[in-house]
């Protein structure tokens, strides 16, 4: 029983070794890259680090209680059944001088501003996972591929986990992008699939880069963490701020709540529109992703004049039902007088337009 136990432990860490050095893992940085990071203020004892003391687990959860909570404790509605609505636009006939924004669901989007078109952490491949068909994406929400994206001036990158930069998404994009900008570390990844290393920014938080005489794209923190395979915090996750002499955009990525919101909105407040980071939440991991409840505080902490939840209605992530991020933030908004925006997948926002009013689209959808 003993060689057995032994020979099947061999097998498996053989086939793990094998399996992780697809390319799809990407690459760790290293050289004249993993000096750089080396320098890096946040940091430390080998590792990026965040403002604040972020632990893996809320105190009073453990990894074997939440292990079992995937395997048997999830909301029977925690993907939902009917396939979810959505808008087929033409991306490639857009109208190049309308400001506007068009959502693929989850935390992928596309914004255009001032005639230049930016596309974040987008993920067409259908499956939030290095593993095939381990999550897939709700029915309805891959209506877009690569294919579909019109010249790309700038590809941002929030930060390097799998429903944020796929693999997939990301070399069938290569010849529709001019630059990357993303995180330290990060573009080892994008290099070693095939991205050359001109077309891409890498950038510590708390700085900036000027795209044009108009526009200026800010980095900041946000309270989450990174890496793939094996690797953890080896390369650096960040938020954006879009800033023109009329707008300034907040591009939230993944966060817990914590005291950067305040910072960048007594900085650069009021912010005309914050993209911010609301699903996949749970009390066990609260410290990396904010309860809907952390979502009106940090727009509020940013002087949002308006905000986007997303992060949600695409995978399943955590045990929640498929549909609560938007109807907690929904009621929480609305009473408290704030002003948000919930387009379906493809549906295109008018940025210069304050008064554009959605749907509540995830009504009446098991």
């Amino acid at each position: 029983m003993i060689i057995i136990l032994l020979s099947a432990v061999v097998l498996l860490t053989i086939t793990v070794f094998f399996y992780i050095r697809q390319d799809k893992f990407g690459q760790a940085p290293s050289g004249e890259r993993l000096e750089r990071i080396r320098q890096s203020p946040n940091y430390r004892d080998g590792q990026f680090q965040n403002l604040h003391f972020t632990p893996n687990l809320t105190k009073g959860y453990s990894f074997f209680g939440i292990l079992y909570d995937f395997l048997f404790g999830r909301d029977p509605r925690n993907r939902p059944v009917d396939r979810l609505p959505s808008v087929k636009t033409n991306l490639l006939q857009l109208d190049s001088d309308a400001n506007l924004l068009i959502w693929f669901g989850h935390s992928s989007y596309l914004l255009q501003l001032d005639g230049k078109r930016y596309l974040i952490d987008p993920v067409f491949c259908g499956n939030a996972s290095p593993i095939p068909k381990s999550n897939r994406s709700f029915k309805g929400t891959d209506i877009y591929t690569a294919a579909d994206m019109p010249p790309i001036d700038y590809l941002l990158i929030t930060h390097d986990h799998y429903d944020h930069l796929d693999y997939e998404t990301i070399v069938a994009l290569n010849n529709k992008v001019s630059k990357v900008i993303c995180g330290l570390g990060v573009g080892a990844h994008l290099e070693h699939w095939g991205y050359d290393t001109d077309r891409i920014i890498e950038k510590d938080w708390n700085e900036r880069v000027v795209l044009n005489s108009l526009t200026t794209l800010h980095t900041f923190p946000t309270r989450h963490f990174a890496g793939r395979s094996f690797s953890r915090n080896n390369t650096l996750w960040l938020s954006f701020l879009l800033e023109t002499p009329t707008r300034k955009i907040y591009i939230g990525g993944d966060s817990g709540y914590d005291t950067h919101f305040s910072a960048i909105g007594k900085q650069f407040g009021p912010i005309d529109l914050a993209i911010l980071d609301n699903g996949q939440y749970n009390v066990a991991w609260q410290a990396i992703h904010m309860l809907p409840e952390e979502v009106v505080m940090a727009a509020k902490d940013l002087g949002a004049k308006r905000f986007f939840p997303v992060h949600s209605s695409k995978f399943a992530l955590s045990l929640h039902p498929w549909d609560e991020p938007l109807k907690r933030i929904s009621a929480l908004a609305k009473s408290e007088n704030l002003s948000f925006i919930t387009p379906m997948i493809g549906q295109i926002v008018a940025l210069d337009d304050d008064t554009q009013r959605f749907q509540e689209w995830w009504k009446e959808i098991r």
